[in-house]
């Protein structure tokens, strides 16, 4: 990876309803541009997206999606609304960045939910999109969120599970979990159980407690409120709606980064987008899960590099 950096610009971008998201730029800004598309949803952008590009050769577009990381209103305030935050308003919110940045086309990169919104937003606006790096492949099916959040998982993970279904008290998790997390008196606990699901999933073996992002509980509800929020609506796309629109990505190049042994994502999510996108590489990492660890990242700044 390249070293660490820091923003050259950076600001809150008005997108209505009440929302103001924050963006930065890095890197060279007479460079090719590439916009980040995070993960969660409600991760927020990281300063480890920066150094996936040559910040010699890229200009480099962050943003933190609606109510979440720097945007406002946040998600950790219980009277923020989510209603205004869908798959459909964060693509127009990116075109609403686009323009803002004065960005004709842009590579896109994106992992996990990330790289659902960037298929979502490649699709949608091809004639913007250059090329497409994506790592922890997933294509926003229904099959994959019940595989997550619906017992599928459970298989690898089962005191995990066993866990987090007790709390939920349901048969259907992520219903269960939308309430408790509306609730004055559960809400607290009902993200950090929600945050100890998805600290376990990513790595193997499974780790015990809560990765070092969760410790914040703002950050913790933040991110339980929306991944929920997304999960209850099934990421508000239509079944199948990315592999069956694939033909929108003809003339795009893309490398598709996956580990092997991905539990959240499970590979064959990435060969089922690779069979039906003729111009995109598959590369498997092996002995890699969903966590973009060392070698899965040097493979993402390979990808990059390739496209400079």
């Amino acid at each position: 990876m390249y070293p660490a950096l820091d923003p050259y610009e950076s600001g809150l971008l008005e997108v209505g309803d009440g929302n103001e998201i924050y963006w930065e730029q890095c890197g060279n800004p007479s460079g090719k541009p590439a916009l980040v598309s995070h993960g969660g949803p409600g991760s927020g952008c990281a300063p480890w997206f920066r150094r996936l590009f040559d910040p010699d050769a890229y200009r480099i577009v962050l943003f933190d999606q609606r109510n979440c990381g720097r945007s406002r209103p946040h998600a950790s305030d219980i009277e923020t609304d989510l209603t205004f935050n869908t798959t459909q308003h964060l693509l127009r919110d990116i075109e609403r960045l686009r323009v803002a940045v004065n960005v004709d086309r842009w590579l896109v990169a994106g992992g996990s939910w990330g790289c659902v919104l960037a298929l979502a937003y490649a699709e949608s606006y091809p004639h913007r999109v250059s090329e497409m790096v994506l790592f922890g492949v997933t294509t926003g099916r229904r099959s994959e969120l019940d595989w997550l959040f619906r017992g599928g998982l459970a298989r690898f993970f089962p005191q995990q599970w066993e866990r987090l279904a007790h709390f939920a008290g349901s048969g259907d998790v992520p219903a269960a979990y939308a309430r408790l997390l509306s609730g004055a008196d559960t809400r607290r606990d009902a993200a950090e159980e929600g945050c100890r699901w998805e600290s376990a999933t990513p790595h193997w073996p499974p780790r015990d407690g809560l990765d070092a992002r969760f410790q914040d509980p703002d950050y913790a509800m933040c991110f339980a409120r929306i991944v929920t929020h997304y999960v209850s609506h099934d990421q508000f796309l239509e079944d199948d709606q990315i592999l069956r629109d694939a033909s929108s990505l003809a003339g795009i190049r893309g490398v598709l980064v996956h580990g092997r042994f991905d539990f959240q994502s499970p590979l064959m999510n990435a060969w089922d987008l690779h069979r039906v996108w003729p111009g995109s590489e598959l590369v498997v990492v092996e002995d890699a899960g969903h966590a973009a660890a060392e070698r899965t990242s040097a493979e993402i700044v390979r990808a990059t590099d390739s496209f400079r």
